[in-house]
Parts: C-alpha cells; sequence; structure tokens
C-alpha cells in the first residue's frame, strides 16, 4: 500500500489527527518535551509490535496501530513524564494489544489500557495536554473538527453521540444533585478529554463495535460505568476503566454470540445427519 492509499484510511486519518494536535499543543505550550515523549512512545510501540508479528510469524505490514497508540499516549500523558515511563507504558499497551487477545484482535483498547496499567503501577498523571485542555478554549474546535472528520470516516457517530450524550446528561444531573465535582467535569480540561477520549479512543474499530445498535450500547455503557467511577473516586481515570468495562462487555458479547452460532450450527449438522 502506498503512503497516499494509506493516509485515505482510518489509520491514516487518525495519524494525521494525532500528528496535528501533538504539533498544535507543542505551539501552544512553547514545548517541545511532548514531541520527545511522542518519539520515544511511538519508537517503543512500534519495535515491540514488530516484534511479536516476526514471533507470531505474520505476514509483513506497517505497524501503524502502534503508532496511533504511541502517539495518543504521549499526547495523554503530562508532558513531564520520564522516558522511561513513556517507553513502559507503550510497552503494557503493545502487550495487551498481543497477549489479551479474541480470534486475533485485541480485547481491550491499548492505549487505555496501557495508560490505565501506568497509572496503577507508576502512578502517572495524565494532563491531557494533546487535547488542549489548558489553552484557550476555542482550541476545543480542532477537537471537533480533527473528531468529526475521523468518526464519519469509519462510521461511529451513533457510539460518539451515546457516549457524549450519556456522560454529558449523568454529570448534568450529578451536579444539579451536588453529587462529586460533576461540574468540573464540564468544563476544561475535563471537557477537552472527554471530546478526545469519545472520538479518537472510544471509536478504536478493532475494540468497539461496528453495528449501529451495537455502537449505541457500547456508548452508552462506557459513559455510565465511567460517570459512576467519576462519582466516586473522580480524576481521569474513570474514562479508561469505562472504556475497559466497555471492550469487556463487546468481548463477552462476541464470546456468547459464537458459542450460540457454533451451538446452532451443531444442531443443524446434527439434525441433518439423523434424517
Amino acid at each position: 500500500m502506498t503512503i497516499e492509499k494509506w493516509l485515505k484510511t482510518p489509520k491514516g486519518y487518525v495519524a494525521i489527527a494525532m500528528l496535528a494536535y501533538l504539533l498544535i499543543a507543542s505551539i501552544g505550550y512553547k514545548n517541545l518535551l511532548g514531541i520527545k515523549n511522542a518519539i520515544v512512545a511511538v519508537f517503543v510501540a512500534f519495535i515491540v509490535d514488530i516484534v511479536f508479528n516476526v514471533l507470531k510469524k505474520r505476514k509483513w505490514t506497517i505497524p501503524d496501530g502502534a503508532v496511533i497508540t504511541g502517539l495518543i499516549i504521549a499526547l495523554i500523558l503530562s508532558s513531564a513524564t520520564s522516558t522511561g515511563i513513556i517507553a513502559a507504558t507503550a510497552v503494557l499497551a503493545i502487550l495487551s494489544k498481543h497477549l489479551l487477545v479474541y480470534k486475533k484482535k485485541p480485547i481491550f483498547n491499548p492505549a487505555a489500557f496501557g495508560l490505565l496499567l501506568s497509572v496503577l503501577f507508576f502512578k502517572t498523571g495524565q494532563s491531557w495536554w494533546g487535547a488542549f485542555g489548558d489553552l484557550s478554549v476555542w482550541t476545543i474546535i480542532f477537537l471537533l473538527v480533527g473528531g468529526y472528520i475521523v468518526a464519519n470516516r469509519i462510521h461511529k457517530f451513533p457510539q460518539v453521540f451515546a457516549f457524549l450524550g450519556t456522560s454529558f446528561v449523568l454529570l448534568a444531573l450529578m451536579g444539579l444533585f451536588n453529587i462529586g465535582d460533576a461540574i468540573d467535569a464540564l468544563r476544561p480540561p475535563f471537557i477537552n478529554a472527554t471530546l478526545f477520549f469519545g472520538f479518537f479512543m472510544l471509536t478504536d474499530p478493532p475494540t468497539s463495535p461496528a453495528k449501529d445498535n451495537d455502537q449505541v450500547v457500547f456508548g452508552i455503557l462506557t459513559a455510565a460505568a465511567g460517570t459512576i467511577i467519576y462519582a466516586l473516586f473522580g480524576g481521569l481515570i474513570y474514562l479508561f476503566i469505562g472504556l475497559c468495562l466497555g471492550n469487556l462487555y463487546s468481548y463477552l458479547k462476541k464470546r456468547l454470540t459464537s458459542n450460540v452460532f457454533v451451538n446452532r450450527s451443531s444442531m443443524t449438522r446434527t439434525t441433518r445427519f439423523g434424517s
């Protein structure tokens, strides 16, 4: 596949958006540490992904998914995060991609899973600087434009709208009844993180449903689970936990559907031979 063709693929669109956000945020914050972290995360994710593909004797393909995972990790973790932790988070993300699989596809969103583990293991902080959380409010336009293009390209609007709608309604209700710090979640940088997450992480094709009805259920479940976690514990880790729970639901549904299909096929063959 040529670069021109790849740039028109869903992964190409996401990669372009992530690189654009990396550049815009670096200029806005007048800080090049984020770019350094992005190089480290992408390089480590790239190498680990290649190693696994070689071990599994897969046909050579450009590990573009690993590149996107590395970029997302760098855009979410604080630009002040040490190189070692950036690299370790990228390794954890790619490990989950290759070890936690079902029918050769990852069960959990690699970036979300790696970032969740980095919080648990390394106590990392997520600044979501690549979502322009501490820049002027008008920079949210970049998230909306890039998110619209990506969601339209991969046909994920039902999922995005279900997630964002459920999140904002639940947070508004929590704010109305003074539950937790819900009002803060409707302001920058939380709103920036939610939009970035909804458009570019929730919609990961290998770990999210394709059918519209399933997308709606997935989006609502992820939002509801994450919001409950936010109400109990606060912080921004609720987004990762919500997505991982949504991924787990999607995996279990696939397993159940597959088992039902196998059982029906087996019963059909038995009936034919019996007759």
